[in-house]
This record gives structure tokens, sequence and C-alpha cells, in this order.
């Protein structure tokens, strides 16, 4: 059986070779990185659907901005997930910080009345996400108001939480103009479509569970 894939490899073997390689080179395949390669994976959906469900088990997912292959099992057990080159997040913190920057962006898009399919990503200011995460890690902690402070959230949580969201593009910083001097609260950062691609809705049910289970062992 000749499956879809290896017909349009012989009429477009380049482009076909081309989107593989592409999409997973990085966790996210976005239009903007090559907007003839997206529209060609996106004409030809099926065939490449076909292909990755056939011999990975794979789910191709696709939207107007942005690609990605969903793998649901880890075979190689011999590589521990410390060792696995995903995105992730261990610490209970940083984990309810990604979950925090979910629900802002969340926020933001229904305040700026903004959907996936428009044309121009959602850009804030890191301040303002700060001030966000700051509120709302005082409403889970309000025993421990004065550990999260705002200046503790910044150098503790988002100092190696950020690097992590810019590395794996969900985020990427805006570059200020030469001879302009922002502040870190006054830096700018352009929301990714990557994050239409979580529900911060059923992430934020894990945030009692998370809190109770740390509360637990702290003893608290």
């Amino acid at each position: 059986m000749e499956i879809e894939l290896a017909k349009l490899l012989k009429r477009s073997n380049d482009k076909v070779q081309a989107v593989l390689n592409v999409i997973l080179e990085s966790s996210y395949f976005y239009a903007v990185d090559d907007h003839d390669l997206f529209l060609f994976l996106r004409r030809h959906r099926r065939e490449f659907s076909e292909f990755f469900k056939l011999f990975y088990g794979w789910s191709l997912i696709i939207d107007s901005k942005c690609a990605r292959v969903y793998k649901a099992d880890w075979y190689n057990r011999a590589i521990t997930p410390a060792n696995r080159s995903l995105f992730q997040f261990t610490k209970r913190d940083e984990c309810l910080a990604f979950m925090m920057l979910l629900e802002f962006f969340e926020q933001q898009l229904e305040e700026n009345g903004m959907t996936i399919e428009d044309r121009e990503n959602l850009r804030f200011h890191f301040g303002d996400l700060l001030d966000y995460s700051h509120n709302r890690f005082q409403e889970l902690f309000s025993e421990q108001g004065e550990r999260y402070s705002q200046e503790y959230l910044r150098s503790r949580i988002w100092k190696p939480v950020m690097p992590e969201l810019e590395k794996h593009r969900f985020l990427t910083k805006i570059k200020p103009p030469e001879d302009m001097q922002a502040s870190e609260s006054d830096l700018i950062y352009e929301a990714m479509p990557a994050l239409y691609h979580y529900n911060s809705a059923a992430l934020a049910r894990m945030i009692p569970e998370l809190t109770r289970s740390t509360e637990e062992r702290e003893g608290l």
C-alpha cells in the first residue's frame, strides 16, 4: 500500500522533505517562519497527518498560524524525564507562573477583542504580567503574602521562566530602539500563536492540587 504522502513526495520532493524537517526542528512551526511552506503543509494536511499517525502514532495539529506534532508516548524508557529536551517546568511556582501567563494572555485577548485569526499577535508589557501574577499569587497564598512580593516574583520566578518561554517560542522579546532606555517592566513581549494551544481553564484546575500538596509537604 502506498501512502498519500509518498505520492506527494514524487511530485514535490523538496517541499515535502522541507516540511518534515521544519516541523521537527522546533516545538512549533509558525506561518511567519516560512509562509509558502506553511501554506503547503495546510494544503496537504491530510497527507502529512496520515504519515505522522501511521508511522509514529503522532497527531498533527494545525491552525491558521501554527503547526505542531503531538507525541503522547515516550518509547525510550532509558531517557528519563529530566534528560528529555522538552518544554516543561518541574518547580511548583514555575508551573503556576506558566498557568498565570495563559490566564493573562486570554484576559488580554478578551480586553483587546483579539482572536487567533487576527493578523498581528498580542503584545504586552512585562510589568503588566508581573502585576497580574503578583495579584494571583497573593490570592493563592494569602498567608505567605510577604514572601510573594513583586521583587520575589521578578527575580526568583519570572527570571528563570521567561528565557524558557523564549527558547521554546511561546514569547518573543521585542527589542527596543537603540536610543531608548527601557526598564524591565517596560519591556515588550509578543505572545506567539503556540499559546492558543494551551487551555488555561484546564490547567487552572491543577492549581488547588499543586498548592495543597506543597502546603502538606511544608506542614502548613
